[in-house]
């Protein structure tokens, strides 16, 4: 495993794709999530523009079973047939179940895994250490992407990235902080951005990318890939007036929209659904327990969709 060449693949759009279920079964919908693959690739998304990741938390990853979250990166990398880097996400409470997805990700010959800290539990940083290794170990030729997920669990400390940065395939850092850390994103990046590619997940891109960030976290990919993919090009061109400006007229509004949507119901992937769905791509629900925001929100996803501009909303 080349270290440098992963790292080096790991940058553009962050793009996690959602789980498309049958609404009425709610099985997995395996041809509906090989569709979104090709529409995503399509809309200008390859190596070097960005990388998706299936099973996250956008991906439903905690109404599924192991085994489903297996099929479903089986076939997302099957589908994305190397035009695109791809990320399985290996999030969970279990040590054994890690190993598990980090095995099944590199037996599929995805590109990289995510691994956040476990939930539920308070876990000390030397857990979290132990666990982080098993999942390196278990899966030494694909780059592994750390997910600081602060809400849900223990955050990673800037020591603990000390550490991982001496994983052999410790590559990216996917980053989200709470407001209260001051300055604790932007000396991460500083302090880091020789050693690994960070992801900015708090939206702070004009900032991240001067600092030396590589990819940015978009959901508004999932329904309109052309915008991310231009939005990229122009940190990379230095044209940062004009990413503050687009990120205000185009992800400002929609992330409103989800901050009111959550008083709703909770979860993930919800909004990005019902978005594809009014641009006329396959879509459906979440799983329980996240209710189906479709007939409460549609037509208010609608009108944010049209005021921003995007395409083909019907």
């Amino acid at each position: 495993m080349d270290q440098q060449q992963l790292r080096s693949r790991l940058q553009g759009c962050y793009v996690t794709i959602p789980t498309l279920f049958d609404d009425d079964s709610l099985e997995v919908n395996f041809e509906g999530i090989s569709q979104h693959v090709e529409f995503l690739i399509a809309g200008g998304l390859q190596e070097g523009t960005g990388l998706i990741l299936s099973g996250g938390g956008a991906g439903d990853f905690s109404t599924m079973s192991i085994a489903e979250r297996i099929e479903v990166a089986r076939t997302v990398v099957d589908t994305a047939a190397g035009r695109i880097p791809v990320t399985v996400g290996a999030q969970t409470t279990s040590t054994a179940e890690v190993i598990e997805l980090a095995a099944a990700a590199q037996e599929l010959g995805a590109d990289f895994i995510q691994v956040s800290p476990p939930f539920y539990f308070s876990h000390t940083e030397d857990d979290f250490f132990e666990y982080i290794q098993t999942a390196s170990q278990a899966a030494p030729e694909v780059g592994l992407i750390v997910y600081n997920t602060h809400w849900t669990s223990m955050g990673v400390s800037e020591g603990m990235v000390e550490r991982l940065v001496n994983l052999p395939n410790m590559v990216g850092l996917k980053w989200s902080s709470p407001g209260d850390n001051f300055f604790g994103f932007e000396r991460v990046i500083d302090t880091f951005r020789q050693k690994l590619a960070v992801i900015d997940n708090q939206l702070r891109f004009v900032t991240s990318h001067m600092l030396g960030a590589r990819s940015i976290e978009l959901h508004i990919c999932n329904h309109w890939p052309e915008w991310g993919v231009r939005l990229f090009g122009l940190l990379e061109a230095g044209d940062y007036e004009r990413v503050q400006r687009d990120l205000m007229d185009v992800a400002e509004p929609y992330y409103r929209l989800w901050a009111e949507m959550e008083t709703y119901t909770s979860g993930d992937g919800y909004l990005d659904k019902l978005c594809m769905e009014l641009v006329g791509l396959s879509s459906s629900r979440c799983r329980p327990p996240t209710r189906d925001v479709r007939e409460q929100f549609r037509d208010k996803a609608r009108q944010m969709l049209i005021d921003c501009g995007t395409p083909n909303v019907v």
